[in-house]
């Protein structure tokens, strides 16, 4: 999505309406999308609003529905030339798409390698996180097996009165 190329914009939102099928036979709420690729001969704010664009009219195929796209960044260490990577980043696109159906799938494994943080960044972006994934770092563990201390992650996920998927 990050090219702005309109074959690749087209195909995706093709996948997106053949999603909302899929979504109503199984029963799922939201459906993960990583925008790709870092595109090296373009500016990063070009990409940005190249994955916006994309992204607005996703959501509007998808609102109808109830269905929510969740962004994702990713780690570089595991997922090198990613374009989205951060919290700050995936919040900045949601703001910008303004849809109930474009949300944030915060992944604190990924952002405790990417950014650290954890509970500042879930403060800040809080309003657009749909819900959470988890594992411990080094290695992708089980929560509680690794440097990320989920006692206090949890508590503060649950003193906001998140109600969500973990």
């Amino acid at each position: 999505l990050t090219s702005g190329k309109a074959e690749y914009r087209d195909e995706f939102l093709g996948y997106i309406r053949e999603c909302v099928e899929v979504a109503k036979r199984v029963g799922a709420t939201w459906m993960t999308v990583v925008p790709g690729h870092v595109d090296l001969r373009l500016d990063m704010g070009y990409q940005t609003a190249h994955v916006v664009e994309s992204l607005k009219q996703a959501a509007g195929i998808l609102e109808p529905h109830g269905l929510v796209i969740v962004l994702e960044p990713l780690n570089p260490r595991d997922h090198p030339g990613q374009f989205l990577t951060r919290i700050s980043q995936a919040y900045e696109i949601c703001k910008a798409v303004d849809s109930p159906s474009c949300k944030i799938l915060d992944d604190l494994y990924h952002q405790q390698i990417t950014e650290g943080n954890l509970i500042p960044n879930i403060d800040a972006a809080w309003d657009e996180i749909a819900y959470f994934q988890m594992g411990d770092n080094p290695g992708r563990k089980e929560p509680t097996t690794g440097e990320i201390n989920y006692k206090n992650v949890f508590k503060h996920i649950h003193e906001k009165g998140f109600e969500g998927v973990l």
